[in-house]
């Protein structure tokens, strides 16, 4: 019987990289792993409503470096770099609270700005959450957000699924709606996976967004034999 695997995990060591990069002895990987969940968790939360596509995490022995990609970075950013000064203030705060000690790195944060929002299904399921909490038609925001990501040229195919009380309904059910092609078998397929939460006042709606971008191929050829 097959099983369901996320589309980012299971393509690992194939076409994806790990979001944290990083080697420790056996003394630093438990403070290190901790920081690295405590430090996700926060900026997800914190930085909700800044479209975050993801967060990746590099650490060697002098610095730890935080590398958050959004669609709008000026706002994290901030005038004349005080919202950068907040957010090093906070996650410094956040290791304290905790108790993990930094062994003397140095915290860097570098802002990537997404070119193209609509295609990266983080961004999208944010969109479709943001509707949700709006209180437009569940309806309509399924067949809007699925044209606004198919438009693009990169993109070969989305599927969006919506799950929960949809329409403030007693009953739980689920809606989904699908263009394209969304082949989740072939590894090579470059295939963005994001989920997300609308938080309604009866609960929450589940919001799940596939994007498949085609096929990425090794350009290195084989050597000649002689």
């Amino acid at each position: 019987m097959s099983h369901s695997v996320h589309p980012y995990s299971h393509r690992l060591g194939v076409i994806r990289d790990w979001k944290s990069r990083w080697f420790s002895e056996n003394k630093g990987y438990r403070n290190a792993l901790k920081a690295d969940l405590v430090l996700r968790e926060f900026l997800q939360e914190d930085l909700r409503y800044f479209y975050v596509s993801n967060i990746q995490i590099e650490r060697n022995q002098k610095s730890i470096r935080i590398i958050i990609r959004t669609s709008r970075p000026g706002m994290i950013i901030g005038r004349q770099g005080e919202g950068m000064t907040a957010l090093r203030n906070k996650i410094l705060d956040l290791f304290r609270r905790n108790k993990i000690d930094l062994a003397g790195q140095e915290l860097k944060i570098d802002i990537e700005e997404v070119r193209s929002p609509e295609s990266d299904a983080a961004i999208a399921a944010l969109m479709i959450a943001e509707g949700l909490e709006k209180r437009l038609p569940f309806r309509r925001v399924l067949k809007q957000s699925l044209e606004k990501i198919t438009a693009n040229r990169d993109v070969q195919g989305a599927r969006i699924r919506l799950s929960g009380r949809l329409g403030g309904t007693d009953i739980a059910r689920s809606e989904e709606l699908k263009k394209g092609r969304i082949p989740l078998q072939t590894l090579r397929a470059d295939i963005d996976f994001a989920r997300d939460r609308a938080r309604m006042s009866y609960g929450g709606i589940g919001i799940k967004v596939w994007i498949y971008k085609g096929d990425i191929f090794n350009n290195k050829k084989p050597a000649a034999k002689i």
